[in-house]
């Protein structure tokens, strides 16, 4: 009566055991998730501003052949 009850310990300490460690492992990849995410937080922050950047660039160059253009046919019209 003492070995059988002797295997199912011995089996449940086996379980506990694969059970803490695929525990851990799913800890390790959330941390891992978490840092890949807060990468292309930051990633992505950047192309933002880089982008916000280049249409303020562009506005600028719009609104100076505008204002040339403008000119342009103010001194056309005095004309």
């Amino acid at each position: 009566m003492g070995v059988p009850t002797l295997a199912v310990l011995i089996g449940i300490l086996i379980n506990n055991y694969r059970l803490s460690d695929l525990n851990s492992r799913f800890t390790d990849l959330n941390s891992r998730f978490a840092d890949l995410r807060a990468h292309f937080d930051a990633r992505l922050a950047d192309l933002e501003k880089l982008f916000t950047e280049c249409l303020l660039r562009v506005e600028q160059v719009m609104d100076a052949r505008l204002t040339r253009i403008e000119q342009d046919l103010d001194e056309m019209r005095q004309r």
